[in-house]
């Protein structure tokens, strides 16, 4: 070896190999890169375990893994043998080299480069093709469950009188097992014919025969399986008719067996069918005649044939019998494809009665009093005052409310309910404790009455339950949300890092630290180091702020939570939450669908469900968004609990077939209906997402005559938003109205339609939302005979109202901007009446409610409240009483200002409550000890004062009766 800077005697550096430390150095952290790697992967899997046991779900995870596991392997092995087995017969089957072409010995450099790692390039490509299928496969899981696993409709197709079941979850596996065997054909196919002509089987250019007998044996059952798979898929094609979407310009998206499927392509179909079962026998007869020349001549028939018959023929139909007289020609089908959809989409029910919709009535003073009782006129629109409600309710920047409020029901009355939940960007101080640790929670519940405004206010709403910590109607309840529409950062809890619970001006900050069981424990330093990596959060691995008890919050969204629990599931956009037995509880609506059902026309579920609010409000998202489907039911409701992140799935629609599979699928994971509590079932509600599908297929489906469905004559529109100027859908909304024929008000979605093309109303649609309602889901359609005015237009007459226009005119000289609320119409003894809130917002303010438009017949006005709007409109003076809930309801009202007894007693509590608490943290026990004495007293002195004027007392620090707290710090000192 050269020498390298030395002498004789010097050292040598020896150049060439890499020296043994070198070697073990590039083994070791390729070792190390490879293990991190593992982990990386391991990391998913184990957290993702760990989530679905901490929610107690872990059978969805695994029962999900294992049907992916199994379709991988399974498919993907059959894959690799089939294409592995006909490579190896292909090599099996050449012919000697003495027997070879020129042509196949010049191939020869590639077959010797091959020989040596024959071996290794059938495993190699086998492989590929095994993980490829195996991978596509596993994506079929539901597929197979819902096959597996499906239960009968115990409904019947009209035309192959087979049980819906088969289409739905039949036929969809059906297809699959065809592409795969397709799939695998062809590729043994290419595969074999590669190999033939590699190893001289196959010639192309040399003369003489093209291929050995063995290769045209070989090729001959390969082209067989490919043309019997192809008479299956003629046989599944016949029905595939009953499910097909076509375009009928008659009447749009169609679905089904129209007359020239039933009657050219159903027999083409059948005919081919038996054409391609010879042509496969005629290449499975070339194992023994050795010629391809009656297999050619076959396969070219069932070209031809294919393209004569089930091409031209159906075409020839179509053009010279149907188009002549295509209405009696379609109109059976066009019956079976209206029942269908009615049924799968639980329209069926739908009551249509004609109303005059120009009230004809001559008596305004009966009309005035009508006006009173038809509805609890909505005039805080929670599309409109989340400003409003960041303003006087949000108390710090780190909390905010949803950029649309929710309405719900409490003591009879429609509510305006928004949570106030934790925005981090509020946060005085970012950085990684604050964001994860320190601010983990928003707190308490705003509520306003939905129908009036605050008394000597400017337009504020009338809160029901405001403050911080929330005090009014609701009473006692856990006040700290952990979960909500908004909360989408990690948090960890519970351990040495307390959290803040609140902050009250002139109060000290409260500090809290979680007690509930959801999340997962960090206290393993496996789980850590997973989280670490999962999460690309290094700190999570050695914070000082994580210790015993830390546990880590995460998918903290209530849709997130129900999608992962249940991921058959399409979910509703808008996830509202309700107090229920003194817990916040989101409730998320859940919806069963399927693309198979016969007959029944489809629809884009993220078309259908988009209006003018999911366009404003990012978080209020339509379901499943280009999801096409053809059947849909509100199968379950779900709830997510606010602080511990609880998931419960209820069963909704007992008799929902496709529920009842997936419920066979996943045993145990959806309680049944008897279970919901009814403190629950109060504020259950009839979907808007359900609610827009239907009222998008009754623009057309509520037509049942088979000849007015194909003239189009009855046909409506949803319109737009009249109120936004935008060309969106205008929302439906939450009221409770009396229907016509009807005694009592009942909460209810609404809706309303114009005719095809025209601006005047059509048509107005309710459903009964009461979940607690005996009549809940019964959709009623009022088809207007008269001419009245639609929305657009009532929009428009408004606006050139002389008042409306001072009004206007003065607020932009005051810098305010004008905006429009709800517009409710509400029917009234034959006619419509309008009613619209009309909010003002200044520079840097928020919106105040400061008009009320109303409008019936040809009236419309424009006043300061709805009682003087009203009292115009009819000419006629009334009275507009509270709705049910308001008024003096002693379980709501607060207490007297002028009990002085009453507030000094309860003053007394909160002032015992408070040093009771500061001497427990101090750890004081006799100063402990005379606060509980003072508590004591003055309790008994509020219970006294109580009695007297009948009045419960106010609650307490942290959302708690003065009560409720002394027990529970009773509690924490025997803990200590």
């Amino acid at each position: 070896m050269p020498d390298r800077g030395g002498g004789p005697t010097g050292p040598r550096i020896r150049v060439g190999r890499p020296s043994r430390r070198v070697r073990t150095l590039l083994m070791t952290l390729g070792v190390l890169a490879v293990l991190a790697m593992a982990f990386v992967m391991f990391a998913g899997f184990w957290t993702d375990w760990l989530w679905y046991r901490s929610v107690r779900y872990s059978s969805v995870f695994t029962t999900t893994l294992w049907t992916k596991i199994g379709l991988f392997a399974v498919f993907g092995l059959l894959m690799a043998l089939a294409v592995g087995v006909n490579i190896w017969l292909a090599h099996r089957l050449r012919p000697p080299l003495s027997a070879m072409s020129l042509e196949q010995q010049n191939l020869d450099r590639y077959r010797m480069g091959i020989a040596p790692y024959k071996k290794w390039v059938l495993l190699a490509v086998t492989a590929l093709v095994g993980l490829i299928a195996g991978a596509s496969a596993s994506g079929q899981w539901r597929t197979w469950l819902m096959w597996v696993n499906g239960v009968s409709f115990g409904q019947k197709d009209p035309q192959f009188q087979l049980d819906v079941s088969f289409f739905a979850f039949d036929l969809p596996w059906y297809r699959f097992l065809l592409g795969f065997g397709f799939a695998a054909t062809v590729l043994s196919l290419i595969a074999a014919a590669l190999v033939h002509y590699l190893y001289g089987g196959l010639r192309i250019t040399s003369p003489g025969a093209r291929a050995t007998a063995a290769a045209t044996g070989h090729l001959s059952v390969l082209l067989g399986l490919f043309v019997a798979l192809k008479a299956v898929a003629y046989w599944l094609d016949r029905y595939g008719l009953a499910v097909k979407s076509s375009d009928f310009k008659a009447t749009g998206n169609w679905a089904g067996l129209r007359y020239v499927d039933a009657n050219a392509y159903l027999p083409a179909k059948t005919i081919l069918f038996c054409i391609a079962v010879i042509c496969a026998l005629l290449f499975f007869a070339t194992l023994w005649r050795r010629t391809w020349q009656l297999p050619v001549i076959g396969f070219g028939l069932m070209v031809l044939s294919a393209i004569l018959i089930g091409g031209l023929y159906p075409a020839i139909v179509q053009k010279f019998q149907v188009q002549p007289n295509e209405q009696a020609k379609e109109a059976p089908y066009i019956k079976k494809n209206i029942d269908a959809t009615r049924e799968a989409y639980d329209i069926d029910d739908a009551k249509v009665d004609d109303y005059q919709g120009v009230g004809d009535s001559k008596d305004n003073s009966q009309l005035r009093k009508d006006a009173d009782s038809a509805a609890s006129y909505r005039l805080i629109d929670p599309n409109v005052v989340p400003p409003t409600f960041d303003q006087l309710q949000q108390e710090r920047k780190y909390y905010q409310f949803p950029t649309t409020l929710d309405v719900d029901r409490y003591k009879g009355q429609d509510t305006v309910v928004g949570l106030r939940e934790l925005d981090l960007q509020g946060i005085p101080k970012r950085n990684w404790i604050n964001d994860h640790f320190t601010y983990t929670h928003g707190y308490g519940v705003v509520a306003a009455k939905g129908t009036a405004v605050k008394p000597d206010t400017e337009g504020a709403p009338d809160f029901s339950e405001s403050g911080l910590p929330s005090q009014g109607m609701l009473g006692e309840y856990e006040q700290r949300i952990y979960y909500g529409e908004k909360t989408q950062q990690y948090s960890i809890v519970g351990g040495p890092q307390k959290e803040l619970d609140y902050e009250k001006n002139g109060e000290p900050t409260k500090t809290t630290s979680y007690k509930g069981k959801s999340g997962v424990n960090l206290s393993n330093p496996l789980n850590r180091a997973a989280y670490a990596v999962a999460f690309s959060e290094p700190q999570i691995l050695y914070s000082g702020a994580i210790g015993e008890g830390s546990r880590i919050l995460y998918n903290r969204t209530p849709k997130e939570r129900v999608e992962a629990v249940a991921p058959w599931l399409s979910l509703d956009g808008d996830a509202y939450p309700a107090v229920v037995n003194g817990r916040v509880q989101w409730i998320v609506d859940a919806y069963t669908t399927t693309n198979g059902y016969p007959y029944a026309s489809r629809t884009t579920l993220g078309d259908t469900t988009a209006d003018a609010l999911t366009q404003t409000d990012s978080q209020r998202a339509v379901i499943a968004q280009q999801n096409q489907v053809n059947y849909i039911r509100n199968s379950v409701k779900a709830t997510v609990d606010a602080y511990d992140g609880t998931v419960q799935l209820y069963q909704w629609d007992t008799e929902d077939p496709v529920l009842k599979t997936w419920m066979k699928a996943f045993p145990d994971t959806v309680k049944p209906k008897g279970d919901i509590a009814p403190a629950l079932m109060e504020h259950l509600r009839y979907p808007q997402d359900l609610f827009k599908v239907q009222r998008e297929l009754l623009t057309r489906y509520h037509v049942e005559s088979p000849s007015q469905f194909y003239s189009g004559s009855d046909a409506w529109q949803v319109p737009d938003d009249p109120t936004t100027g935008e060309k969106s859908s205008v929302p439906p909304y939450y009221l409770s109205l009396k229907m016509p024929q009807e005694q009592d008000r009942k909460f209810s979605l609404t809706t309303t339609f114009t005719p095809n093309g025209r601006p005047n109303l059509g048509a107005f649609m309710a459903v009964d939302a009461d979940a607690s309602s005996k009549d809940y889901g019964t959709i009623r359609l009022l088809r207007v005979t008269g001419d009245v005015p639609g929305p657009q237009q009532v929009q428009n007459r408004l606006n050139s109202n002389a008042e409306v226009a001072e009004f206007v005119r003065n607020m932009k000289g005051a810098n305010s901007d004008i905006e429009y609320g709800n517009l409710l119409t509400i029917p009234l003894n034959d006619g419509f009446l309008y009613v619209e809130p009309v909010y003002a917002q200044g520079n840097n303010a928020y919106p105040l409610l400061k008009k009320v438009a109303v409008s019936y017949g040809r009236e419309t006005v424009f006043k300061n409240t709805l009682g003087e709007a009203l009292n115009a409109v009819f000419g006629e003076e009334g009275e507009t009483p509270p709705p049910p809930g308001d008024g003096d309801d002693d379980t709501t009202r607060p207490p007297s200002d002028g009990d002085a007894s009453l507030q000094k007693a309860i003053e007394d509590a909160q002032k015992a409550y408070d040093e009771g608490e500061e001497a427990l943290k101090q750890q004081d026990w006799t100063a402990y000890g005379e606060a509980q004495e003072k508590l004591q007293d003055a309790l008994q002195r509020a219970a006294d004062a109580e009695a007297r004027t009948e009045t419960p007392a106010t609650p307490g620090a942290e959302g708690k009766k003065p009560e409720k707290a002394a027990q529970d710090e009773k509690g924490d000192q025997k803990g200590s």
